[in-house]
């Protein structure tokens, strides 16, 4: 009968883990699926019925959050009586106003082809230092001119940066296609974000135990574990380094976390030597006696 109940219990506890397991995976890809539909999703504002205008379609390739800005990918296709060789090229002078954040407008010659243009885009609001929690906001708006005449704009945007979610409010405003972005970490990079800093406290808390172990058994100085120490406070900072985004040191990580966790690692390995030694020498005492 005994053996009749453990066979369940370890049949239950396995079936527990599984679903563990599969639930686990099952909200990854929901997450994973989520951050790839927002990759996907694209923001539309300006003329759509006008048969003669400018197309635009823009894309942010990487957003710099220590530079405070990002790079717009933009690609200008005229149509209708404004383009020649079914929008290659412009039939007139075309000109791109943009927003003061966008760096400068972009001029394309007439009867030349048009090529895709990387722009620098300055971002506002926000501190990289915030870290996994910061964000930026920026406006973006493009309006066209070719002949010395305003022309009717279309304008798409999407996200490119996998490690930043976009929150867009597309419209149009004078005629110009208007995007107010605000920008945030991504869902995978806040996880790991707070995963990294909850692990760090984990092996903090782990060290302690351990040196407080090592110090209430006088066990003197045990070299397995005082590797283990001096190896985890060095691990602790190469594991700070992996963190998407290259947040720079004093982020708020840092002083939720790793500044805590590498001074309390610190103070646990300098104590077990230092009470280590003593428990040495007091044990060595009694032998330098015995003749």
């Amino acid at each position: 009968m005994r053996r009749l109940h453990a066979s369940r219990a370890r049949l239950l506890t396995a079936g527990l883990v599984l679903l563990a397991i599969a639930s686990a995976a099952a909200v990854g890809i929901w997450l994973q699926l989520g951050e790839r539909e927002a990759l996907e999703t694209r923001y539309r504002a300006g003329e759509t019925a006008a048969p003669d205008r400018v197309d635009i379609a823009a894309s942010v390739q990487r957003v710099d959050a220590a530079a405070r800005e990002l790079v717009l990918r933009v690609v200008v296709t005229p149509r209708g009586s404004l383009a020649e060789a079914g929008g290659i090229s412009p039939a007139q002078r075309l000109t791109l106003q943009t927003s003061p954040a966008v760096r400068g407008d972009l001029t394309f010659p007439a009867h030349s082809r048009i090529a895709a243009v990387d722009v620098p885009v300055t971002l506002s609001a926000g501190s990289i230092t915030d870290y996994p929690f910061d964000a930026y906001d920026t406006a973006l708006e493009f309006g066209a001119v070719q002949g010395g005449e305003p022309v009717p704009v279309r304008m798409t945007l999407t996200n490119r940066d996998a490690l930043f979610a976009a929150t867009v409010d597309a419209y149009e405003a004078g005629g110009a296609a208007v995007f107010d972005v605000g920008l945030s970490r991504s869902t995978s990079v806040l996880v790991f974000g707070v995963f990294m800093m909850l692990a760090m406290w984990a092996l903090a808390i782990a060290v302690l135990i351990g040196a407080w172990f090592l110090i209430s058994r006088r066990k003197g100085l045990t070299w397995p574990a005082l590797g283990w120490m001096a190896a985890t406070l060095f691990a602790l900072a190469a594991f700070r380094n992996t963190a998407p985004g290259a947040p720079p040191i004093g982020s708020l990580v840092d002083y939720i976390a790793f500044f805590w966790a590498e001074s309390l690692i610190a103070f646990c390995l300098i104590t077990v030597v230092v009470m280590g030694m003593r428990q040495e020498a007091n044990l060595a005492e009694p032998d330098q006696r015995a003749p």
